[in-house]
Protein backbone atom coordinates (compact mmCIF):
# COMPACT_ATOMS: atom_id res chain seq x y z
CA UNK A 1 0.00 0.00 0.00
CA UNK A 2 1.61 2.99 -1.33
CA UNK A 3 1.03 7.01 -1.60
CA UNK A 4 0.78 8.22 -4.75
CA UNK A 5 1.75 11.55 -3.89
CA UNK A 6 4.82 10.18 -2.27
CA UNK A 7 5.67 8.17 -5.76
CA UNK A 8 4.95 11.21 -7.94
CA UNK A 9 7.11 13.52 -6.12
CA UNK A 10 9.40 11.29 -5.94
CA UNK A 11 9.92 10.41 -2.08
CA UNK A 12 12.94 8.17 -1.98
CA UNK A 13 11.53 6.03 0.90
CA UNK A 14 8.27 5.31 -1.22
CA UNK A 15 10.73 4.60 -4.37
CA UNK A 16 12.23 2.09 -2.30
CA UNK A 17 8.96 0.42 -1.94
CA UNK A 18 8.77 -0.52 -5.30
CA UNK A 19 11.62 -1.94 -6.21
CA UNK A 20 11.89 -5.72 -6.78
CA UNK A 21 12.97 -8.48 -8.44
CA UNK A 22 12.50 -10.45 -11.51
CA UNK A 23 12.09 -13.74 -8.96
CA UNK A 24 9.23 -12.06 -7.35
CA UNK A 25 7.02 -11.30 -10.72
CA UNK A 26 4.32 -11.13 -10.82
CA UNK A 27 4.14 -7.69 -8.63
CA UNK A 28 0.97 -6.02 -7.78
CA UNK A 29 2.05 -2.24 -6.37
CA UNK A 30 -1.71 -0.89 -4.80
CA UNK A 31 -1.82 2.74 -4.43
CA UNK A 32 -3.79 4.90 -2.32
CA UNK A 33 -4.65 8.44 -3.01
CA UNK A 34 -7.59 10.86 -4.56
CA UNK A 35 -6.56 12.57 -7.27
CA UNK A 36 -7.35 11.14 -10.55
CA UNK A 37 -4.25 12.63 -12.56
CA UNK A 38 -1.60 11.97 -9.81
CA UNK A 39 -2.54 8.24 -8.95
CA UNK A 40 -2.22 8.02 -12.74
CA UNK A 41 0.93 9.19 -12.91
CA UNK A 42 1.56 7.11 -10.29
CA UNK A 43 0.96 3.81 -11.87
CA UNK A 44 2.81 4.83 -14.76
CA UNK A 45 5.80 5.07 -12.60
CA UNK A 46 4.94 1.66 -11.17
CA UNK A 47 4.49 0.14 -14.43
CA UNK A 48 8.11 1.58 -15.20
CA UNK A 49 9.27 -0.13 -12.22
CA UNK A 50 8.36 -3.63 -13.15
CA UNK A 51 4.52 -3.93 -11.59
CA UNK A 52 2.41 -6.68 -13.02
CA UNK A 53 -0.82 -4.77 -12.29
CA UNK A 54 -1.82 -1.54 -10.20
CA UNK A 55 -4.18 -2.00 -7.28
CA UNK A 56 -6.34 0.75 -6.06
CA UNK A 57 -6.71 1.15 -2.49
CA UNK A 58 -10.93 1.95 -1.63
CA UNK A 59 -11.32 0.12 1.40
CA UNK A 60 -8.09 1.47 4.13
CA UNK A 61 -10.61 2.36 6.99
CA UNK A 62 -7.57 4.28 8.98
CA UNK A 63 -8.37 7.87 9.81
CA UNK A 64 -4.92 9.21 8.45
CA UNK A 65 -6.10 7.99 4.98
CA UNK A 66 -9.99 8.41 5.31
CA UNK A 67 -9.24 12.00 5.99
CA UNK A 68 -7.44 12.55 2.39
CA UNK A 69 -10.18 11.40 0.90
CA UNK A 70 -8.61 8.15 -0.23
CA UNK A 71 -8.93 4.96 1.14
CA UNK A 72 -12.42 3.99 2.06
CA UNK A 73 -13.35 7.67 1.70
CA UNK A 74 -13.90 6.63 -2.28
CA UNK A 75 -16.78 4.58 -1.19
CA UNK A 76 -18.60 7.45 -0.60
CA UNK A 77 -17.93 9.51 -3.98
CA UNK A 78 -18.26 6.87 -6.62
CA UNK A 79 -18.19 9.12 -9.31
CA UNK A 80 -14.49 10.18 -8.21
CA UNK A 81 -13.36 6.83 -7.23
CA UNK A 82 -14.82 5.88 -11.50
CA UNK A 83 -12.68 8.83 -12.63
CA UNK A 84 -9.87 7.19 -11.13
CA UNK A 85 -10.33 4.30 -12.49
CA UNK A 86 -10.75 5.88 -15.77
CA UNK A 87 -7.70 7.84 -15.66
CA UNK A 88 -5.80 5.27 -14.42
CA UNK A 89 -6.55 2.47 -17.26
CA UNK A 90 -5.95 5.13 -19.81
CA UNK A 91 -2.43 5.96 -18.57
CA UNK A 92 -1.15 2.14 -18.08
CA UNK A 93 -1.17 -0.80 -20.57
CA UNK A 94 -1.16 -3.29 -17.19
CA UNK A 95 -4.31 -4.34 -15.37
CA UNK A 96 -5.71 -1.75 -12.86
CA UNK A 97 -7.76 -3.57 -9.93
CA UNK A 98 -9.94 -2.28 -6.85
CA UNK A 99 -9.95 -3.14 -3.60
CA UNK A 100 -13.22 -2.17 -1.32
CA UNK A 101 -15.42 -2.58 1.53
CA UNK A 102 -18.94 -3.64 1.99
CA UNK A 103 -19.76 0.55 2.33
CA UNK A 104 -18.92 2.77 4.91
CA UNK A 105 -21.72 1.29 7.20
CA UNK A 106 -24.36 -1.26 7.50
CA UNK A 107 -26.71 1.70 6.76
CA UNK A 108 -24.91 2.49 3.76
CA UNK A 109 -23.93 -1.10 2.00
CA UNK A 110 -22.99 -0.15 -1.45
CA UNK A 111 -20.16 -2.64 -2.50
CA UNK A 112 -22.71 -4.21 -5.09
CA UNK A 113 -23.44 -0.85 -7.26
CA UNK A 114 -20.13 0.58 -6.55
CA UNK A 115 -18.29 -2.43 -8.35
CA UNK A 116 -20.40 -2.53 -11.34
CA UNK A 117 -19.92 1.34 -11.38
CA UNK A 118 -15.76 0.28 -11.58
CA UNK A 119 -16.02 -2.43 -13.64
CA UNK A 120 -17.72 0.47 -15.92
CA UNK A 121 -14.72 2.48 -15.58
CA UNK A 122 -12.48 -0.34 -16.34
CA UNK A 123 -11.47 -2.45 -13.45
CA UNK A 124 -9.98 -5.93 -14.46
CA UNK A 125 -10.85 -7.51 -11.06
CA UNK A 126 -12.80 -6.34 -7.63
CA UNK A 127 -11.49 -7.43 -4.37
CA UNK A 128 -13.72 -6.83 -1.33
CA UNK A 129 -12.71 -7.04 2.32
CA UNK A 130 -16.31 -8.07 3.99
CA UNK A 131 -16.59 -5.79 6.48
CA UNK A 132 -18.16 -1.86 6.64
CA UNK A 133 -15.25 1.16 7.13
CA UNK A 134 -17.27 1.75 10.59
CA UNK A 135 -15.98 -1.70 11.37
CA UNK A 136 -12.62 -1.18 10.88
CA UNK A 137 -11.12 -4.92 11.55
CA UNK A 138 -13.46 -5.72 14.40
CA UNK A 139 -16.32 -7.83 14.08
CA UNK A 140 -16.73 -10.70 11.99
CA UNK A 141 -16.75 -10.41 8.18
CA UNK A 142 -19.64 -10.81 5.79
CA UNK A 143 -18.78 -13.19 3.52
CA UNK A 144 -22.05 -13.65 2.31
CA UNK A 145 -22.61 -9.93 1.11
CA UNK A 146 -20.10 -10.46 -0.98
CA UNK A 147 -21.90 -12.88 -3.45
CA UNK A 148 -24.64 -9.54 -4.01
CA UNK A 149 -21.08 -7.84 -5.73
CA UNK A 150 -20.26 -11.10 -7.37
CA UNK A 151 -24.19 -10.72 -9.19
CA UNK A 152 -23.74 -7.16 -10.40
CA UNK A 153 -20.41 -7.34 -12.05
CA UNK A 154 -19.01 -10.11 -14.96
CA UNK A 155 -15.33 -9.18 -13.83
CA UNK A 156 -13.10 -11.76 -11.04
CA UNK A 157 -14.37 -10.68 -7.39
CA UNK A 158 -12.19 -12.05 -4.49
CA UNK A 159 -13.26 -12.35 -1.18
CA UNK A 160 -11.33 -10.97 1.72
CA UNK A 161 -11.43 -11.06 5.74
CA UNK A 162 -10.85 -13.36 8.53
CA UNK A 163 -9.90 -16.27 6.46
CA UNK A 164 -7.20 -18.12 9.09
CA UNK A 165 -7.27 -21.95 7.84
CA UNK A 166 -8.40 -24.07 5.23
CA UNK A 167 -11.81 -24.55 6.96
CA UNK A 168 -12.36 -20.79 6.63
CA UNK A 169 -11.21 -20.31 2.89
CA UNK A 170 -13.97 -23.28 2.09
CA UNK A 171 -16.49 -21.59 3.83
CA UNK A 172 -15.80 -18.03 2.28
CA UNK A 173 -15.83 -19.64 -1.00
CA UNK A 174 -18.95 -20.96 -0.74
CA UNK A 175 -21.16 -18.50 1.11
CA UNK A 176 -18.87 -15.38 -1.10
CA UNK A 177 -19.32 -17.62 -4.42
CA UNK A 178 -16.19 -15.22 -4.98
CA UNK A 179 -13.83 -16.45 -7.87
CA UNK A 180 -11.25 -16.07 -5.32
CA UNK A 181 -9.56 -15.36 -1.99
CA UNK A 182 -7.40 -12.95 -0.51
CA UNK A 183 -5.23 -13.42 2.55
CA UNK A 184 -4.20 -10.48 4.71
CA UNK A 185 -3.33 -10.17 8.14
CA UNK A 186 -3.36 -14.08 8.52
CA UNK A 187 0.12 -14.35 6.91
CA UNK A 188 1.77 -12.10 9.85
CA UNK A 189 4.09 -14.27 11.23
CA UNK A 190 2.63 -17.31 9.06
CA UNK A 191 4.31 -16.59 5.69
CA UNK A 192 3.48 -20.13 4.64
CA UNK A 193 -0.64 -20.19 5.46
CA UNK A 194 -1.00 -19.29 1.60
CA UNK A 195 0.34 -22.35 0.16
CA UNK A 196 -0.70 -24.87 2.81
CA UNK A 197 -4.27 -23.49 2.22
CA UNK A 198 -4.14 -23.55 -1.53
CA UNK A 199 -2.60 -27.17 -1.19
CA UNK A 200 -5.82 -27.99 0.89
CA UNK A 201 -7.87 -27.13 -1.20
CA UNK A 202 -6.61 -29.16 -3.71
CA UNK A 203 -6.29 -32.23 -1.42
CA UNK A 204 -9.02 -31.76 1.08
CA UNK A 205 -6.18 -31.54 3.85
CA UNK A 206 -4.75 -29.21 5.79
CA UNK A 207 -0.89 -29.68 5.96
CA UNK A 208 0.32 -27.64 8.44
CA UNK A 209 4.15 -27.25 8.85
CA UNK A 210 6.76 -28.68 11.37
CA UNK A 211 8.82 -26.25 13.26
CA UNK A 212 11.99 -27.89 11.04
CA UNK A 213 10.55 -26.27 8.13
CA UNK A 214 9.37 -22.83 10.17
CA UNK A 215 13.04 -22.43 11.71
CA UNK A 216 14.08 -22.86 8.22
CA UNK A 217 11.41 -19.94 6.70
CA UNK A 218 12.81 -17.70 10.00
CA UNK A 219 16.39 -18.31 8.92
CA UNK A 220 16.00 -17.65 5.05
CA UNK A 221 13.74 -14.16 6.71
CA UNK A 222 16.25 -13.06 8.45
CA UNK A 223 18.63 -13.24 5.41
CA UNK A 224 16.58 -11.84 3.16
CA UNK A 225 16.27 -8.58 5.57
CA UNK A 226 19.59 -8.21 6.08
CA UNK A 227 20.43 -8.34 2.51
CA UNK A 228 17.32 -5.98 1.49
CA UNK A 229 17.84 -3.32 4.78
CA UNK A 230 20.84 -0.97 5.93
CA UNK A 231 22.29 -1.41 9.52
CA UNK A 232 19.36 -0.39 12.49
CA UNK A 233 16.47 -0.48 9.69
CA UNK A 234 17.10 -4.21 9.26
CA UNK A 235 17.49 -4.84 13.41
CA UNK A 236 13.83 -3.06 14.13
CA UNK A 237 12.43 -4.99 10.92
CA UNK A 238 13.95 -8.44 12.12
CA UNK A 239 12.48 -7.75 15.94
CA UNK A 240 9.15 -7.14 14.72
CA UNK A 241 8.45 -10.43 12.40
CA UNK A 242 10.39 -11.95 15.11
CA UNK A 243 7.55 -11.35 17.54
CA UNK A 244 4.90 -12.35 15.10
CA UNK A 245 6.46 -15.58 14.57
CA UNK A 246 6.73 -16.14 18.11
CA UNK A 247 2.55 -14.69 19.06
CA UNK A 248 1.13 -17.36 21.04
CA UNK A 249 3.96 -19.57 21.82
CA UNK A 250 5.19 -20.95 24.91
CA UNK A 251 7.46 -18.44 26.49
CA UNK A 252 7.54 -16.35 23.75
CA UNK A 253 6.81 -13.45 25.65
CA UNK A 254 10.25 -13.88 27.45
CA UNK A 255 11.99 -14.31 24.06
CA UNK A 256 10.98 -10.70 22.40
CA UNK A 257 11.65 -9.25 25.89
CA UNK A 258 15.06 -10.43 25.58
CA UNK A 259 14.59 -9.77 21.36
CA UNK A 260 14.05 -5.84 21.67
CA UNK A 261 16.67 -5.55 24.02
CA UNK A 262 19.32 -6.49 21.03
CA UNK A 263 20.51 -4.08 18.36
CA UNK A 264 22.48 -7.17 16.91
CA UNK A 265 21.29 -9.35 13.94
CA UNK A 266 24.29 -11.49 14.48
CA UNK A 267 22.54 -11.82 18.63
CA UNK A 268 19.25 -11.78 16.63
CA UNK A 269 19.88 -14.89 15.09
CA UNK A 270 21.21 -16.87 18.20
CA UNK A 271 18.31 -15.86 20.11
CA UNK A 272 16.16 -16.92 17.40
CA UNK A 273 17.78 -20.48 16.63
CA UNK A 274 17.80 -20.98 20.32
CA UNK A 275 14.11 -20.17 20.81
CA UNK A 276 13.08 -22.65 18.05
CA UNK A 277 15.42 -25.28 18.56
CA UNK A 278 14.09 -25.89 22.07
CA UNK A 279 10.35 -25.74 20.88
CA UNK A 280 11.05 -28.34 18.65
CA UNK A 281 12.72 -30.81 20.59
Amino acid sequence: MISSNGLVFKNEKTLAMISTLKKEQPIIVQLFGADPTCMAEAAAVCEAAGASAIDINMGCPQKKVVKTGAGAALMNKPELAARIVVKMVDRVSIPVTCKIRLGWDYKTINAPLFAKSLEQAGAAMITVHARTRSQMFSGKANWHLVSRVKEHVSIPVVANGDICCLLDAKRCLSESRADGIMIGRATIGRPWIIRTIQKGLETGKELLPDMNYVLEIIEYHLNAIEKFYNGHAAVKTARKHLAWYTKGMKNSAAFRNSLFKTDSMSQIRELAKDFFTKFKS
